[in-house]
């Protein structure tokens, strides 16, 4: 069981993972909240990232970028991994918000998922 906490402190929801499975985020796991209802991993953990990411081909040569504006998925990547923290990114570019990092963020684990790793010669 997992326990998920609220901003007070105070438990938010419980949670059980069931039937889970090797294969990828969303095939075949569920998660049953307190009130026994189902919901699919994919829908209750990970933000659906796409209405905030975009890529346009005369853009930033083709690059995600977020709603449209000239800031890459890479740009922001970039700042937190210097040690920005959100504020911080917020506050310089005053166009994002904090759900635009957290599109960013789920992007990239997105893509890793998605990534093949080169079998060892």
């Amino acid at each position: 069981m997992v326990i998920i906490s609220g901003k007070s402190g105070a438990v938010a929801r419980s949670i059980t993972i069931s039937h889970a499975t090797d294969s990828a985020i969303g095939s075949g796991v569920t998660i049953v909240l307190a009130n026994n209802s189902q919901t699919p991993v994919t829908k209750a953990l990970l933000m659906d990232y796409r209405k905030i990411i975009t890529v346009e081909a005369g853009k930033r040569s083709g690059k995600p970028c977020i709603r449209g504006m000239r800031i890459t998925v890479y740009d922001v990547l970039g700042y937190l991994a210097s040690g920005m923290s959100y504020e911080e990114v917020l506050s310089d570019f005053p166009d994002l918000t904090r759900e635009d990092i957290l599109a960013c963020l789920a992007f990239a684990a997105d893509w890793e998922r998605r990534f093949q790793p080169v079998p060892p010669q």
